[in-house]
């Protein structure tokens, strides 16, 4: 503070006595003079300034302690890292460190385990989620296997030297509504992104509106734009088999497929596209554009789901969320399911969903009736069988069993 103090009462006496001095060269020399003479003042003080802040700077850099030659700077403890600057000991990105290991070609006499290549790989819990989430579709977790064995020797054969042309992983995906398809290609992204075949392993879902256009010069925009989306992952297409009109000769759909025919072909390592929709509409849509077909590797058929299954996916579900079915509950739940699985528009799995969804309604109302009563933890998670049989669909269905009673009874 003290030599604060000093340097601006120094600036002043300075600035007093150079205004003393003009004052006076003004008074008593002629004006000639006191142009001559304030020019010279004003180059020594320039020249002053400049020679005093140059000494000061090169004082600043020898007084400054060196650092050796490559040598970071160092930063202060807790200090945040700069923008571009890695955290030391931070975990890389799962692409990146795939992108920067390098594959050593092992000796021929060397020898691997193909568990400890899927310990490398961390296919586990792929697997594992398929079996949570799921429930049956057996057939097709077994095809979901056998496609991870042939990647997975694929890529144990490249440590070896043994290189192959990539396989195509394009797929076809066929079975009614609620059955897993969706979700067996989010897993099946995973599963292709963790092996290295797959940059991103993101899932893009698309359907008719996603890629056909509605007049002309529509089309190819839309469907090139859904595929840079999904440019790295998964091109999940649902219905996929109103992408072709046969009867509208103003369809644009034909066009979409063109395109999607030539990406499948040239940009395979860098997409896999997966075609979805019921068995007989897909068969129909293959016949028509046999491209189309020559371009899937492997069609996998979701069967429905039968009653035991059905059922214990809705516990699943409930589980998920803290509720139990009471034993009549899950007698009066068996009930509904066989007569919801004969009518129309079933949708498997999200029909047990959107039931129980009404029946969580159900029951949260008939609680709610008679606020004043007592609920332990256990009666707000039991479902019991009033909230499934107050369903309309039983009332429905008692007419019509009435019905068909009526007409077993033979004629009198």
């Amino acid at each position: 503070m003290y030599g604060l103090k000093l340097k601006y009462a120094k600036s002043s006496l300075l600035i007093v006595a150079s205004l003393i001095a003009i004052i006076l060269a003004f008074s008593y020399l002629p004006h000639a003079l006191l142009a001559i003479v304030g020019g010279l003042v004003f180059i020594l003080g320039v020249s002053y300034a400049l020679g005093h802040n140059a000494w000061k700077q090169t004082k600043d850099i020898g007084s400054r302690p060196q650092r050796a030659a490559g040598a970071r700077p160092q930063r202060a403890a807790g200090a945040r890292p700069q923008r571009g600057e890695r955290k030391s000991g931070g975990r890389k990105p799962r692409a990146e460190a795939r992108a920067s290991r390098k594959v050593e070609i092992l000796h021929p006499e060397e020898t691997v385990t193909l568990s400890a290549e899927r310990e490398a790989a961390e296919i586990e819990d792929v697997f594992s989620s398929l079996d949570n989430q799921l429930v049956g579709l057996v057939p097709v977790k077994k095809k979901v296997e056998e496609i991870a064995s042939l990647l997975l020797v694929d890529r144990v054969r490249h440590r070896f030297g043994l290189d192959a042309p990539r396989p195509n992983l394009h797929m076809c995906f066929t079975g009614d509504p609620g059955t897993g398809k969706t979700t067996v290609a989010l897993q099946m992204a995973d599963l292709l992104f963790r092996l290295g075949y797959l940059e991103k392993g993101h899932l893009v879902h698309a359907m008719r509106d996603d890629l056909v256009g509605e007049f002309i010069g529509h089309t190819a925009p839309k469907t090139k734009r859904t595929l840079e989306r999904a440019m790295g992952g998964v091109l999940f297409i649902d219905e996929a088999y109103y992408l072709y009109r046969a009867g509208d000769s103003k369809d644009y759909g034909q066009e979409c497929i063109d395109i999607l025919l030539q990406v499948m072909e040239n940009d395979r390592d860098k997409l896999v596209v997966i075609l979805a929709g019921y068995k007989d509409r897909m068969d129909v849509f293959f016949e028509s554009n046999p491209g189309m077909s020559s371009r899937i590797a492997h069609h996998l058929d979701f069967a429905p789901y039968k009653l035991d299954e059905l059922v214990a996916i809705g516990r699943a579900m409930l589980d998920r969320s803290a509720y139990y079915l009471s034993a009549d509950a899950e007698m009066a739940f068996r009930d509904y399911l066989t007569l919801r699985m004969g009518q129309p528009r079933f949708a498997n799995a999200r029909s047990v969903r959107n039931e129980l969804e009404r029946t969580r309604l159900r029951h949260a109302f008939r609680l709610a009736a008679e606020p004043e009563l007592s609920r332990s933890k256990d009666d707000l998670m039991r479902l019991e069988a009033a909230d499934i049989l107050a369903s309309p669909l039983f009332a429905l269905a008692e007419p019509v069993s009435a019905i068909e009673e009526s007409a077993r009874r033979p004629p009198r």
